[in-house]
């Protein structure tokens, strides 16, 4: 990669949100049609990114930064960041195009959200990362506070209190591998260096845990979910969609890049009550989507559910199953992330999203129900569609070594699609309690703009999920084999 690739597709967005911010409201026109082409720009970027990438780790750029604490400004990825660069890099337009009415302010917020995150997946320097990971705070926070329903604040205070409570164990525990790497943040070299220093093996698995909790925060994993509800009920749709589709990604990518490979042992310590927690959380998010009335809660709480799976592939001791974790990550910020779109599209044309509000939708809608119906199956794992291969891999993967967890967790899909098939018969098909409804239009080519391309990837991933399988393969075997008890055989029986 010549072309600084990876400055570009993560420093582009905030340097068009600075040009824009100048202008005035009364032009919101031109900062939404520059915004759009800005992140259409940074996906094809990335688009590039992820072809050149061929599954291991390649470090594109690194210069000396703040020389006095050997910090350097270092970026790279492997398959599995590349295939999360893509999936933000999608959902930026999408977000925009589903914002067209919304302020200037709003849209150059999600350009500065954008480098954040971005920023987040490449940075293969310690402080680099924090910058990063801090930096994606402030404009969620004002999506949500500023721009999102009438208990925004309240939403908006919890969720930025959470993230930061995990933030300074994080912090801590940086500053301490730190010292012991003898004043280096370099994320390649870190696993070595802790390794070589010495350190007890009870400090390692403190260690471990506060880089754990923040991360699990982020998941968010039971019981650390209780911030995602509100934040999800009163974001804007943009910001359900990003908060979603990537920013719940930022934790199980920071499990694959810096908890597993930091403290390997540690985390093969914590493995069962990890596994415990994902199992949990898997039947009482889906549990708790069954009792929602509001439709936006309830698949805010699939979420919950979903990255349930996520985590169980992760820390399933084999290949396939981190294979399906890993892909689950990408599917869910699709079809979770459409979910949110379609809900979104229901409320502005109806200023309704209860489940009881609705009904005969489909003799109304019948394009957009259409479209919820393909999400729908994409969510509950229907084959042939991207969610089948996710799950049923994390499934696969996660039995041999733990046997009652996977039989437990498989629950979860049956819930889910009881939830989901319940939520489109009752708004689709249910009797008609909505007065008015008939007024609410069809889904037309400005909502199918952003719309039909999820589709087409949600297909396209049922039937090719190798297009992302094989990219993250190499980084996936690499952490399965930290997880390996010392004297464990090998996992590679379970690898494809």
């Amino acid at each position: 990669m010549k072309l600084p690739l990876l400055s570009l597709i993560t420093f582009l967005p905030a340097a068009a949100g600075l040009v824009l911010a100048p202008i005035k409201e009364e032009r919101a026109g031109i900062v939404r049609l520059l915004s759009l082409f800005v992140t259409l720009v940074v996906l094809a970027l990335s688009v590039a990114a992820y072809v050149q990438c061929d599954g291991s780790m390649q470090v594109t750029e690194s210069h000396e930064w703040i020389r006095t604490f050997n910090i350097h400004y270092k970026l790279g990825v492997d398959g599995i960041s590349a295939a999360l660069v893509l999936l933000t890099a999608f959902l930026m337009p999408l977000s925009i195009a589903c914002s067209w009415r919304q302020s200037k302010g709003f849209l150059v917020s999600l350009l500065f959200l954008e480098t954040g995150m971005m920023g987040a997946f490449v940075a293969l320097d310690l402080f680099l990362f924090y910058v990063f990971w801090e930096a994606m705070l402030i404009p969620m926070y004002f999506l949500i506070g500023v721009w999102g329903g009438p208990r925004r604040i309240y939403a908006a205070v919890k969720f930025i209190l959470y993230t930061i409570a995990g933030s300074v164990l994080m912090l801590a525990a940086i500053l301490y591998c730190y010292a012991k790497a003898e004043g280096n943040f370099d994320v390649l070299a870190m696993p070595e260096r802790l390794a070589a220093a010495g350190i007890p093996e009870s400090t390692k698995q403190i260690l471990f845990l506060a880089f754990a909790v923040s991360f699990a925060i982020k998941v968010p994993m039971f019981p650390f979910h209780t911030w995602l509800p509100d934040a999800h009920v009163e974001a804007p749709t943009a910001g359900s969609v990003i908060l979603a589709g990537v920013l719940l990604k930022m934790g199980a990518y920071g499990f694959l890049r810096f908890a597993i490979p930091f403290f390997p042992d540690a985390a093969v310590h914590f493995t069962p009550l990890i596994i415990i927690l994902s199992v949990i959380g898997i039947v009482y998010g889906a549990a708790m989507a069954m009792a929602q009335s509001d439709i936006k809660k309830l698949v805010a709480y699939s979420s919950v559910s979903h990255l349930g799976f996520v985590m169980l592939g992760i820390f399933s001791g084999s290949v396939a199953g981190a294979q399906g974790g890993v892909l689950q990550m990408i599917n869910h910020g699709l079809s979770t992330g459409a979910l949110f779109l379609l809900v979104g599209v229901l409320y502005e044309k109806t200023h309704r999203r209860g489940v009881d509000d609705f009904g005969g939708m489909a003799k109304v809608m019948p394009r957009y129900a259409t479209v919820f119906m393909i999400v729908t199956l994409s969510s509950i794992g229907l084959p042939g569609l991207n969610g089948f291969v996710g799950e049923f891999l994390v499934l696969f993967g996660s039995f041999p070594l733990h046997p009652v967890a996977t039989a437990i967790a498989a629950l979860g899909v049956v819930l889910g699609a009881i939830y989901m098939l319940k939520l489109y018969r009752d708004v689709f098909w249910g009797p008609v309690t909505s007065p008015g409804r008939e007024k609410a239009g069809d889904v037309g080519k400005g909502e199918l703009a952003y719309l039909l391309p999820v589709l087409a990837l949600i297909v396209l991933l049922g039937v090719l999920p190798n297009l992302v399988l094989s990219k993250t393969e190499p980084g996936v075997r690499g952490v399965v084999q930290k997880l390996e008890p010392k004297g464990h055989a090998s996992t590679e029986r379970h690898g494809h």
